[in-house]
């Protein structure tokens, strides 16, 4: 399903079946070509968009036969020059293809999908590069910052069946991630809600809460120790009880959930330049770390189609090899 942009026209959409259980905003932005994410969901959060005359969320789901309302829209000059000029074609390193889905490598930097001032992102990359796909949809998201797996349905019926296990927490996601410190052997389980809220230029942050606090995300973050070592000489008065590789699996997807959970425990990820030790950060820039070291390395699934489970890896990438021992 697409839409024309009449300007000034209140518009109302009815879901059909193929795009029940997709998110509003992935509902908006495969339905309302051309307009740039960022307003689409400005135009959700305003709650300027309905669903059957109540207010959604972007990470809602719609149901077939939903009555969504979408206010007026105007491109400006800058978006339709956007939309004259679409991301550009890129394919990543796959893990897994088959006819149902793929599993790709992501590149640390680069985001997901376009909005909040991202032009493109992998998904409208990877559309571009495969014009004749009927259906390129993703399945979970990752971090601009964070590397490693990232699932995208070729079918509604797969999306559906992945975004259920997702859901349900059925899949096993497990990252690696570097952080300061010597992490205790015996914490192996941090069960802390998490809180969203925006700073005062609006960029979004999370933050660990009580189980008191009625907007607390309940979140569950397992973690092992695959290694420890001392920091190298020019790291050790930043970092004097060395760094910890550790093996995190999380069983809810909250927004920054590694990042704050680790963060919080008084282990920052080595590189997060939203929760982790700044001063830190710098000196390891300039020791050759220039990225977070975060990385989704195994992913269990259920295959959508088959059911059999499956897993998934995508090994280190070069950069981040050499500090995952001491050097």
């Amino acid at each position: 399903m697409t839409s024309t942009l009449p300007p000034g026209e209140v518009r109302h959409l009815t879901v059909d079946e193929e795009s029940a259980g997709q998110r509003l905003d992935n509902f908006l932005i495969r339905t309302l070509k051309g307009v740039p994410k960022s307003h689409i969901y400005r135009i959700i959060r305003s709650g300027e968009v309905r669903r059957n005359k109540g207010r959604v969320g972007v990470d809602d789901r719609v149901a077939s036969g939903d009555v969504v309302r979408i206010p007026p829209i105007r491109l400006s000059e800058r978006a339709e020059e956007k939309v004259a000029n679409p991301a550009p074609p890129r394919e990543f390193p796959l893990v897994f293809e088959d006819e149902a889905f793929l599993a790709i490598d992501k590149p640390a930097g680069v985001a997901v999908h376009g909005g909040s001032g991202v032009s493109f992102g992998v998904i409208e990359q990877m559309r571009q590069a495969r014009p004749q796909a009927k259906c390129l949809e993703l399945v979970h998201r990752l971090d601009r910052e964070t590397s490693g797996l990232l699932l995208i349905a070729k079918k509604k019926s797969a999306l559906k069946a992945l975004q259920d296990q997702f859901r349900e927490r059925e899949t096993g996601k497990t990252y690696l991630a570097l952080v300061k410190g010597a992490w205790p052997e015996r914490q192996k389980v941090l069960d802390q809600p998490l809180h969203k809220y925006l700073l005062p230029d609006g960029e979004r942050r999370v933050r660990v809460t009580g189980k008191d606090d009625p907007d607390g995300m309940r979140s569950v973050t397992l973690v092992k120790v695959a290694q420890r070592f001392a920091a190298p000489a020019v790291l050790a008065g930043a970092a004097p009880d060395g760094f910890s590789l550790l093996e995190v699996t999380i069983k809810t997807g909250r927004t920054h959930q590694i990042r704050v959970h680790l963060a919080s425990a008084g282990c920052p990820i080595a590189g997060d330049d939203k929760y982790g030790d700044f001063e830190l950060n710098r000196q390891l820039a300039r020791a050759g770390l220039k990225r977070m070291f975060l990385h989704a390395w195994r992913l269990r699934v259920k295959h959508p189609v088959t059911n059999l489970p499956l897993e998934l890896q995508a090994e280190l990438p070069l950069e981040l090899k050499p500090w995952s021992a001491a050097h």
